[in-house]
Formats: C-alpha cells, sequence, structure tokens
C-alpha cells in the first residue's frame, strides 16, 4: 500500500461517515414530514424483507402529512403492522387505500432528547473518524518501519491525515448543528 492509497482510504472512508451521519439524522422524526423516517422499516412481502419505499408510493400531502400509497393494496396492512411496531412513534391511519402518517407538532421535551440524539450521533461518527485516522497512522507507520517511505514522508502524511480528520470533525459538527436548529425550530 502507498501513501497515496492511505490517503485515498482515509478520505473515502472518512466521507461515508458523514454519509451515515447525513442518513441517521435523516431517519429523526423532527416535527415534518419526511418520508427517510420510513427508510430503516422493512416489510414481509413474499417471504422477504422489503423497504416501504419499494412497496408505495411516499408523498408529503402536507408540511405534517405522509401519504403511503401501496402499489399492492393487499400489503396495506402489513404495511400498517410494521410502521406499528417500529419505533418512530407515530400510529398509522388506513382508510383502505392509504395509509396517512400525521406528524404531530414536537413537545418542548422531545426537542430536548432529540437534540441529545443528533449530538449522540455527532460524537459517534467523530470517534469513527479518529478510528480512521488511527487506522490510517498505524499503517502509515508500517509503511515507514518497511522503509517504503521516508520519515519525512511520514511527517507530512502524518499531517495530511491530521488535516482530513479535522476537516471532517468540522463537517460532521457543522450536519449536528444544522439538524439541531432544524429540530429546534417552532
Amino acid at each position: 500500500m502507498s501513501k497515496q492509497e492511505v490517503f485515498d482510504f482515509c478520505q473515502d472512508k472518512m466521507s461515508k461517515s458523514i454519509a451515515n451521519l447525513e442518513m441517521e439524522y435523516g431517519s429523526l422524526r423532527a416535527g415534518q414530514a419526511n418520508a427517510s423516517v420510513l427508510d430503516r422499516i422493512s416489510v414481509e412481502y413474499y417471504g422477504v424483507p422489503t423497504q416501504i419505499n419499494q412497496l408505495a408510493g411516499i408523498s408529503v400531502s402536507e408540511a405534517r402529512n405522509l401519504v403511503i400509497q401501496p402499489f399492492d393494496a393487499g400489503i396495506l396492512k402489513d404495511i400498517e403492522k410494521a410502521i406499528q411496531a417500529s419505533d418512530i412513534g407515530i400510529n398509522p391511519q388506513n382508510d383502505g387505500r392509504v395509509i396517512r402518517l400525521v406528524f404531530p407538532p414536537l413537545t418542548e421535551e422531545r426537542r430536548k432528547e432529540l437534540v441529545k440524539t443528533v449530538h449522540k450521533y455527532g460524537e459517534e461518527t467523530k470517534v469513527a473518524i479518529r478510528g480512521i485516522r488511527h487506522n490510517a497512522m498505524e499503517t502509515l507507520k508500517k509503511l515507514k518501519k518497511d522503509s517504503v517511505i521516508t520519515e519525512d514522508d511520514f511527517k507530512q502524511s502524518e499531517k495530511k491525515v491530521q488535516e482530513y480528520t479535522d476537516k471532517f470533525c468540522a463537517e460532521a459538527d457543522k450536519v449536528a448543528a444544522a439538524k439541531e436548529k432544524e429540530i429546534l425550530e417552532i
């Protein structure tokens, strides 16, 4: 492995950590209708666990209403049960053709809980990024030990990996701050 491959690996893994954080935040219910809250819910469809967005059309009818219209009407009850069994905290309303999810306004207490969750996810992402840095540094140390890179190359590479770490940790903070602001908006 060359030092450039270490940098590429480092950047790739760190950017995936940020993408994962954004996906986690997308599934947090912040008071507004958002189809991504359904991303983690799957329904047993012909013996195969299938995500709801593959079984139904999902649309936002109003700021706080999500409408789920199954492509196959026979799966409607199963989708309803899966939503009820999930942890999103919304009771589905089934009218026989579509399922409606009405997102209630968040209470102050729930907002504070969500902000704590946002901080927790942000911190977990930064820990993951620092873990990636650690792995990259170990690889660079091995390259130096094996005389693939010089001491000067090692020092420069160490700085570059730290720059990536700082950049992606700052990005995680920025994403967390944006989600916190969205949650605290009334």
